[in-house]
């Protein structure tokens, strides 16, 4: 990736890679935002998007089935060769910010109200956040946002949204649980007790907020190759070569 020295890139934080909010979002669920902009009548494929908390690209190759152009950033660099920039976006970006139409991002827990407040600075048209459904709870966020910006729309997922924390796993392919206590280990479908939603915010718009649930979807929305290989620490161990030998050799 080219060097940038604008202003933006040079402002941003430093974070260890460990402290990073590192949880990749299926790209089944960002098609389903998409689908209901364009039914809201939204002409995606005329518009840019931002997508400034990028990852490894899960949620930036879908934005790219619909709109016209993404632009990708991340205050860390994992290495996805879509990434534009590699830059902090809750600093001032002044004339360095990408023009566009839509923000749309996972953002960290702890950063989502900073991430909508930068996002509706930049975005023509609308911001859109893949939240913990339990985000719009709180008086803190409530007093410093939702009371003076709420969101168009609240879209709570029906089905859940399978999220692991450094991986993106297909919710169809079971995956290793290692040993816990008394509890052997075993081959299970990952799963998840967290439900997500999205929250849309739209210029001008001065309407009450409106809840629209997405209903079932995943299958529908789901390509293939969206899900890379399982990663090595959650395939089935291996027995050691000559394993079951052995046994039957202490069992004589």
């Amino acid at each position: 990736m080219a060097q940038n020295r604008s202003s933006a890139v040079m402002q941003q934080r430093a974070e260890a890679h460990d402290s990073l909010d590192d949880f990749p979002t299926p790209p089944w669920a960002t098609r389903a935002l998409c689908e209901f902009l364009v039914k809201q009548g939204q002409p995606l494929h005329l518009q840019e998007v931002w997508e400034p908390a990028c990852n490894r690209g899960h949620m930036v190759l879908p934005l790219g089935e619909y709109f016209d152009r993404v632009h990708a950033s991340d205050v860390h660099d994992y290495g996805f060769h879509g990434q534009t920039l590699v830059s902090d976006f809750l600093v001032d970006w002044s004339q360095d910010a990408p023009d566009v139409d839509w923000v749309i991002t996972n953002p960290p827990f702890k950063m989502g109200a900073d991430f909508i407040q930068q996002g509706l600075r930049y975005a023509r048209r609308g911001v859109a956040m893949f939240v913990r459904s339990a985000f719009v709870e709180g008086a803190d966020r409530y007093r410093t946002l939702f009371r003076d910006r709420p969101e168009a729309f609240t879209l709570p997922f029906v089905e859940r949204v399978v999220i692991w924390k450094g991986v993106l796993l297909d919710p169809d392919v079971p995956v290793w649980h290692a040993p816990k206590g008394d509890k052997p280990g075993e081959m299970k479908k990952p799963a998840s007790a967290t439900a997500y939603s999205w929250l849309i915010w739209q210029s001008g718009r001065n309407a009450p907020t409106e809840q629209h649930r997405i209903p079932p979807c995943r299958r529908a929305l789901t390509r293939p190759g969206d899900y890379p290989p399982v990663p090595e620490h959650l395939r089935a161990p291996v027995p050691p070569a000559g394993g079951l030998l052995d046994l039957a050799e202490s069992a004589s």
